[in-house]
């Protein structure tokens, strides 16, 4: 079964109440009433590419260009040091160098979002101070996976409350099983949401009903949900999420802000129409061709996208065609 076809079907029913609105009727996404959050993460947050000059250093300067372009986005924000970050590659300075160097560049108004996660907690702890203290809004936790096997719920939940305990600023989860193996459990997510310094978690797993549950079941904490993917932002927002991380806003931007406000305003045959044009380029820069993919697409679209840091590998010429043609076949070429 195709995945768009997967992920309209559990929909279908909520989307058809929506669709059935009288004509010229919107109707603004809300979820029922609950305290008020500290932080708004309502909203696109594009996790961004780390360009490499050909001598596999940061360049900096390339850095800079790209989020001045990024700045005529009506981004909620920016994340630094993501998967597509190539953040496992980047030492611990080069990690702090790119924080201070986004945050120089961010309006005061958006906020940075940086990637603290390490193996142990007592790391953990450590990058997330000095992530603060190079300008970091919130800490971006992914969870430990190296020992995946001992990382139970109760292993997984004293490291975040210890981290979140610790922290000098807010903490967002972040579970990617696609890159760790490990999938943080509904429960230990119910349980670190009640913890008053972790305010939400960014999740690519791709489950629309574990979001739901998610969103449905932390109503009454300060806690909000963002898809970790445009694959299922549309999903994701009909059941409640507040905004999204994904990796094709560091090509397509403007669209996903659009799709975006479209769910804000209640435009949902215009929202469905765009996410439909959006899951195959999607999938392309994530699973398909993944940073290699993500980085030539935003070569395309104007951004410097550059080389990966080995030993990531850079796309052969017939994968290259293949992305041009996705992104090509569904009108963004």
């Amino acid at each position: 079964m195709a995945l768009s076809t997967r992920l309209a079907l559990p929909l279908r029913p909520a989307l058809a109440a929506l669709l059935r609105a009288a004509p010229g009727q919107h109707r603004e996404l809300s979820t029922p009433p609950g305290p008020e959050h500290t932080l708004d993460l309502r909203g696109i947050f594009p996790p961004l590419a780390t360009p490499f000059a050909p001598t596999q250093e940061v360049d900096h300067a390339k850095l800079e260009g790209n989020l001045s372009r990024y700045a005529s986005i009506p981004f909620r924000g920016l994340v630094v040091l993501g998967s597509n970050g190539e953040y496992p590659y980047l030492a611990p300075r080069e990690r702090l160098e790119l924080v201070s160097c986004v945050r120089r560049a961010l309006p005061k108004d958006r906020l940075l979002l940086a990637g603290s996660g390490c193996e142990s907690t007592q790391a953990t702890i450590e990058l997330t101070v000095s992530m603060a203290e190079a300008g970091a809004d919130v800490a971006l936790v992914v969870t430990p996976c190296y020992y995946r096997g001992a990382m139970t719920s109760a292993a997984l939940i004293h490291h975040y409350t210890e981290v979140a305990d610790a922290s000098p600023i807010p903490v967002v989860l972040y579970n990617v099983p696609a890159n760790t193996g490990l999938d943080l459990s509904l429960e230990a997510v119910l349980t670190l949401a009640q913890h008053p310094n972790i305010v939400g978690i960014k999740d690519s797993g791709g489950d629309i009903t574990r979001m739901g549950l998610m969103v449905h079941k932390t109503q009454q904490e300060d806690f909000q949900v963002l898809a970790g993917s445009a694959g299922f932002l549309l999903a994701s927002y009909v059941l409640g999420a507040s905004g999204g991380i994904c990796a094709l806003a560091n090509v397509l931007g403007g669209p996903l802000c659009q799709l975006d406000r479209l769910c804000r305003e209640g435009h949902w045959q215009e929202a469905r129409d765009l996410q439909h044009q959006l899951i195959e380029p999607n999938t392309a820069v994530t699973r398909r061709f993944g940073i290699p993919g993500l980085k030539q697409a935003m070569e395309w679209f104007g951004y410097y996208g550059g080389p990966c840091r080995a030993p990531l590998a850079p796309l052969s010429p017939p994968q290259i065609e293949e992305l041009r043609r996705t992104f090509s076949a569904h009108g963004w070429l």
